[in-house]
């Protein structure tokens, strides 16, 4: 197993490196979840961030700390999600050239966010046909940005840790949702280093349970996720993100789709904050765990992205809860 290799001292040059460029996105106690939980609870809003989700902090980091050279090559990825519009927003910021390897079962809402930004698409059947061109292109000469395993992408996304526990400073447990693992990689290497007794939970979807399948299998596995929760849809974790969930989680909760969207609906009703599944998912792995924390814990919830379209909100809600 490949040893874990992101430390506090990346995570704080990370911030050194991105702080003015991204928002410093707003974290407070919320009486209402706390009513819904039976605990103090504390959100942590990174739907707020620039490009609509925590991606951003972590391909600025990894695009700053590149070389002129390296620059000037041009940047390839595969992402259908969050990564893909945070890559095309810093290239286009940075006047750098992206392509973006897409499944062609990527919303049409995903593509327009990465196209407005500059970004160049290309559609493939699916992850591994995209994979397999995306190291074509690195071969050809383009720089390959990896949607979650890349120390510096980890150590961008750790500077949120950072702030919701300056923010914060009493949290006793915090949900943090997986997709490939680089996430919450970096946020629970912040949140360990300064805070060793904070219990931190992981949250996939039942559709789409990358990181439980690779503990499980002790390695990782490729899923086919079918969750709504699509940005939690990573074809596999990394043996890195692996690592990091192994030193570093209490626990992963499975929460099904189901309720994910009725808490998505119930904090646009109730903290007005639109939120995509793979953040309003914490919300539901919550309400699953804190009857069983102590009555004085202070739970943070890192509501991480907020790309969601209406028009798949209305379709979930008349499919799923019938209304």
């Amino acid at each position: 197993m490949e040893r874990f290799d992101v430390a506090l001292s990346d995570v704080e040059a990370a911030r050194g490196r991105i702080s003015g460029r991204v928002r410093r996105t707003p974290a407070f106690d919320s009486q209402e979840v706390a009513t819904r939980l039976g605990r103090r609870a504390a959100l942590k809003l990174e739907a707020l961030q620039i490009a609509g989700s925590f991606k951003v902090r972590g391909v600025l980091n990894k695009i700053l700390c590149l070389s002129d050279t390296e620059r000037q090559k041009g940047l390839v990825t595969v992402s259908g999600g969050n990564h893909a519009i945070a890559l095309a927003y810093v290239a286009g910021t940075l006047g750098m050239k992206a392509l973006i390897l897409m499944s062609k079962a990527t919303p049409r809402f995903n593509i327009d966010l990465t196209t407005r930004y500059g970004a160049a698409i290309e559609l493939c059947e699916d992850a591994a046909e995209a994979f397999a061109k995306a190291e074509a292109y690195a071969n050809d000469g383009m720089l390959f940005i990896h949607p979650y395993d890349d120390p510096a992408i980890i150590a961008g996304h750790g500077t949120l840790g950072l702030e919701f526990l300056e923010d914060t400073p009493d949290l006793t447990h915090v949900f943090v949702s997986i997709g490939g693992g680089g996430f919450m990689s970096g946020v629970a290497t912040a949140l360990k280093a300064k805070r060793p007794d904070l219990t931190i939970y992981g949250v996939e979807t039942t559709g789409a349970p990358t990181m439980t399948e690779a503990l499980k299998a002790n390695a990782p596995v490729t899923i086919h996720a079918t969750s709504i929760a699509r940005t939690l849809g990573a074809p596999f974790a990394t043996h890195r993100t692996l690592s990091a969930a192994k030193q570093f989680l209490q626990d992963i909760i499975l929460v099904e789709d189901r309720p994910v969207v009725e808490d998505l609906t119930w904090l646009l009703q109730t903290e007005k904050v639109l939120c995509e599944p793979a953040a309003a998912c914490v919300l539901t792995a919550a309400a699953k765990v804190a009857p069983s924390l102590p009555k004085d814990s202070v739970i943070g919830l890192v509501l991480c992205g907020s790309n969601v379209s209406l028009d798949d909100l209305k379709s979930w809600r008349k499919s799923m809860l019938q209304v």
